[in-house]
């Protein structure tokens, strides 16, 4: 299925049904007085959110969601049907934004959370309300509330345990694929991940959800390359793992650069944990043991070697991501 995190919407609540304006007809009753019933309530537009679902790709096929109008009151005092709600299933952890984003509405960070975006209109009133000791036989009404509408943005950021950072062609989508039942494009040349892909490690009975961000270059948080809006799903990710290609001479420079993207970025995505990664050994013939040193000597902690390509040394670095993400949950 394709990925799609942003979507515009309309979405309308219904409109409160009319009151009646009736008088009781019954044989050998004289002064019946008035009997009108009041109208029903317009349907409410409920958000909710459905783990299911990963997702915004639905919306480009229908961007109109309407809830259903009240009925109309009748005589004999009957109250009209209530309009039946809209429900909008979107997967957790998308957010809800006015129509010019400027405007955070609501966010369904959790599954099977519900909300009421916009509320139906309450039903009119028959004219039996409107019955006094001056006005045995009044004719008046009362319409229906009006309903609400706006067109609203949905944007979805993903949840993750672990997000996959990089430069273009730094062997993300290899490792991805390696690890896990997700089969991402691979190929040798920048940018073969253009969109977010999730992909799940099982352990014994545990599980971690690690996501492969497209690749970053210099200007990101500006929205170049592909842009700034996939930094935003790294905001849900516990934890980093900045995967370097060791093969490429300026290996230290493209580390810097994307840490330096993701403080301009802001949103404390710099203060995320980060584990470090020299990826493609297989296709270097450099010092490692120089690498790390450098390398670790810059972020205090441990780095990891791998070749996605010939399995060398992936056990090692899931075993420590299970490890963290364990302590991140607790």
């Amino acid at each position: 299925m394709k990925f799609l995190d942003q979507a515009k919407i309309y979405v309308a609540s219904g409109k409160g049904g009319k009151g009646c304006v009736s008088f009781r007809r019954e044989k050998y009753i004289e002064y019946g007085g008035p009997n009108g019933g009041d109208g029903g309530k317009g349907g409410d537009v409920v958000f909710v959110s459905d783990q299911n679902l990963n997702t915004l790709i639905d919306f480009r096929y229908q961007q109109h969601f309407k809830a259903k109008k009240g009925g109309n009151g009748m005589g004999k005092n009957k109250t009209g049907a209530d309009g039946n709600d809209i429900i909008v299933k979107v997967p957790p952890g998308t957010e809800i934004y006015n129509e010019d984003k400027t405007v955070l509405l609501a966010e369904l960070l959790e599954n099977n959370k519900k909300l009421t975006l916009l509320k139906g209109g309450r039903g009119g009133l028959g004219n039996s309300h409107f019955k006094s000791s001056t006005n045995q036989a009044p004719k008046q009404f009362t319409d229906g509330e009006a309903l609400e509408e706006q067109w609203v943005w949905l944007s979805l950021k993903l949840f993750a345990h672990v997000g996959i950072i990089g430069k273009p062609n730094a062997g993300k989508s290899t490792f991805l694929s390696q690890v896990s039942n997700a089969q991402p494009k691979v190929a040798n040349y920048p940018f073969t991940t253009i969109h977010p892909i999730l992909g799940v490690v099982k352990k014994f009975d545990k599980e971690i959800i690690i996501a492969d961000i497209p690749g970053l270059i210099e200007g990101a948080h500006e929205g170049r390359g592909l842009g700034d809006k996939f930094l935003a799903h790294i905001e849900r990710c516990k934890i980093l793992l900045h995967l370097i290609d060791c093969s490429d001479i300026n290996w230290k420079n493209n580390y810097l650069t994307v840490k330096n993207e993701l403080a301009k970025y802001g949103k404390k995505l710099i203060e995320k944990k980060e584990i470090v990664v020299l990826s493609k050994i297989d296709l270097s013939n450099e010092n490692f043991d120089k690498m790390i040193k450098e390398i670790s000597k810059m972020t205090g902690e441990k780095t990891y070697k791998i070749s996605s390509l010939n399995g060398v040394g992936l056990e090692e670095l899931i075993q420590h991501l299970f490890k963290k993400c364990l302590i991140e949950n607790d």
